[in-house]
């Protein structure tokens, strides 16, 4: 699954290519709790066809209701849900909960297209929207906005894919790859070792066989990018973590325990000219701790740990994988210590 936006975006593309009318709700405002954030989008075909959300499905209904055989020509409008607490029930709103739509109705054809192709080509693009007469303007921009409005203008930006790069295609990685498809991720997998490669199952990845370091400096990897290096093999991960570091990738982590991960980070001191400095943004071991044993449940535990980061929550350290270990040993050390001495 692609990111949310450019799919409904894309989607959307298609409709007006087809001559369909077509309308695209933006979340412009919230009060109180919503169900989904200011800038979300969905769209709406003639007939009741609809992709995105901007609610959990009540609001949808509604828009579905007023406007599939309704749709035409026209200025933006602006309309609210869940002003009293009778409409926030009906819409199934959370207690107090109001959101305000922007309805635009058949945007540009040529405008939209030119927006696909820009987030396509991996770029970051503020959409533009005069309120009054629907005319939109795209401008590049370099790190992501908040929506706001301005004069008369609605801004939201929208941004490529995030890109998920692991190294090694064993289990795991299919495990990873599946989790980071259905969050939105463009997944990327590097295996230089073919019995590896010949084996992997997951449909929608981009496999490569290039030796990673290689592809780690041609991936270019930017702020919506995580790189993981999975395969255990120090010729194979160390080389691409390092190019790996060199980069603005807004995570970079390594599978491994505790002992290897140390092992790893003297190598790279000793070697490669690294310090504790210049590996602090290296994770590992990657993960939060939920005690997994099996490839799933580890995946799950990096899959938590990835999409934390990306959506900056900070994460109790209590909660990652070598802190949570180091305090059960520490338990399980004061627990066999108080049954020696109860034995004596």
């Amino acid at each position: 699954m692609e990111n949310l936006d450019l799919f409904v975006l894309r989607t959307l593309l298609d409709w007006r290519r087809a001559g369909k009318a077509t309308l695209l709700a933006t979340v412009i405002r919230t009060w109180g709790s919503s169900p989904r954030p200011v800038g979300s989008i969905m769209a709406l075909c003639e007939g009741g066809a609809v992709v995105g959300s901007v609610s959990g499905g009540c609001i949808e209904d509604d828009l579905i209701h007023r406007y599939r055989d309704a749709l035409q020509d026209g200025p933006p409008q602006k309309t609210r849900y869940g002003v009293s607490a009778d409409e926030a029930h009906r819409f199934g709103l959370p207690c107090g909960g109001t959101l305000e739509l922007l309805l635009e109705f058949n945007p540009d054809t040529a405008t939209l297209a030119d927006l696909v192709t820009r987030l396509g080509e991996g770029r970051m693009v503020e959409r533009s929207t005069e309120i009054d007469t629907g005319r939109v303007v795209l401008a590049d921009i370099a790190q992501p906005e908040a929506l706001r409005e301005h004069g008369g203008w609605l801004h939201n930006a929208f941004g490529p894919e995030y890109r998920l790069l692991m190294i090694g295609a064993g289990q795991l990685t299919e495990y990873l790859a599946t989790m980071a498809l259905f969050s939105g991720f463009s997944v990327t997998v590097c295996d230089p070792r073919e019995e590896y490669r010949g084996a992997w199952q997951v449909p929608g990845v981009t496999l490569l066989h290039d030796m990673p370091d290689d592809v780690v400096r041609a991936f270019r990897a930017d702020r919506r990018t995580a790189i993981v290096a999975l395969t255990h093999d120090p010729k194979l991960d160390d080389l691409a973590l390092l190019e790996a570091l060199g980069t603005d990738a807004f995570y970079i982590g390594a599978i491994g325990s505790r002992r290897n991960q140390a092992l790893r980070q003297a190598r790279l001191i000793e070697h490669f000219e690294q310090t504790e400095e210049s590996l602090a943004h290296l994770r590992g071991p990657i993960g939060i701790y939920i005690g997994s044993k099996t490839p799933a449940e580890i995946a799950v535990s990096v899959m938590a740990e990835v999409l934390a980061v990306k959506n900056g929550v900070p994460l109790p350290r209590d909660l990652a994988v070598g802190p949570a270990k180091e305090k059960l040993d520490v338990s399980a050390n004061d627990a066999v210590s108080c049954f020696v001495r109860e034995d004596v």
